[in-house]
């Protein structure tokens, strides 16, 4: 799957009642005993990630609540040669596959004939989308993207 990344727990700076505070918004390794622990963009839900190899296949499980998605691992790699290229913010877009992606965001790039594995990053048909709700804030715990942590239009780029 690429580089081998040590993953960093990660914090961000929130406002609450009394000022800013940095607050932890991702932990874990990894493994399916110790997932990564994320929250999405908008810090509003939390969700775990975790490797794993399906038929053969490295991949991402993302449980969100009862919930499992199922990520091409090489979308880490992928997108962050892509985000470089592109060297500045771009647009999340989530959403979910059902619903057309805005051009030009990560949502789109994810689900695009056009990226390196010229489709869909989601495996798991029915809930292939919201890859730009998930897979940034892996990113970001890894050290290889930025994410904003806005309640909406939130972007990335990489680092």
């Amino acid at each position: 799957m690429g580089a081998v990344i040590t993953p960093v727990a990660h914090a961000t700076r929130v406002r609450e009642d009394d000022g800013m505070t940095d607050v932890p918004i991702s932990s874990g390794s990894g493994t399916t005993e110790d997932p990564w622990k994320l929250k999405t963009p908008p810090l509003s839900s939390d969700y775990t990630m975790h490797r794993d190899t399906r038929d053969g296949t490295e991949v991402i499980v993302c449980t969100v609540g009862k919930t499992v998605l199922v990520y091409d691992a090489r979308c880490l790699d992928d997108l962050h040669v892509m985000l470089t290229g592109h060297g500045d913010w771009m647009d999340l877009g989530s959403a979910d596959e059902q619903k057309p992606a805005k051009d030009g965001t990560v949502e789109s790039w994810g689900r695009s004939p056009s990226n390196p594995i010229g489709g869909w990053y989601g495996l798991k048909k029915g809930l292939r989308g919201r890859f730009a709700m998930y897979v940034p804030p892996l990113m970001e715990h890894l050290g290889r993207a930025e994410v904003e942590h806005n309640s909406r239009n939130n972007r990335m780029r990489a680092t």
